[in-house]
């Protein structure tokens, strides 16, 4: 099965991210990736992604990690809602606010 991953890239204490489709049971590391479809780098809160290239991917039945696809969404690629990526013990901060 494959997967929409991030594969880090750059260098200590800058992180920058690929987003990349590989299958689900081998690492991002591996380097034996399918397609590279775009980038994500969260210090500047930039994102590129190829949105065709996505779509004809989870078209093919790819699946999407919470982060991408909570990517995908911001960048509305997909209609969809954001999925809650936290630990359960961590409670989401939009639902901590309302409560307040």
């Amino acid at each position: 099965m494959l997967m929409m991953r991030l594969k880090r890239v750059g260098r200590k204490n800058d992180p920058s991210y690929r987003i990349i489709v590989v299958d689900k049971r081998e690492s991002p590391k591996s380097n034996n990736f399918v397609a590279q479809i775009g980038n994500y780098n969260p210090k500047l809160g930039t994102s590129v992604v190829d949105s065709e290239a996505a779509k004809m991917w989870l078209a093919k039945g790819v699946q999407a990690s919470g982060t991408v696809h909570n990517l995908l969404v911001t960048k509305k690629v997909i209609d969809a809602k954001k999925r809650n990526v936290l630990p359960k013990k961590t409670p989401q901060v939009k639902e901590a606010a309302a409560a307040a």
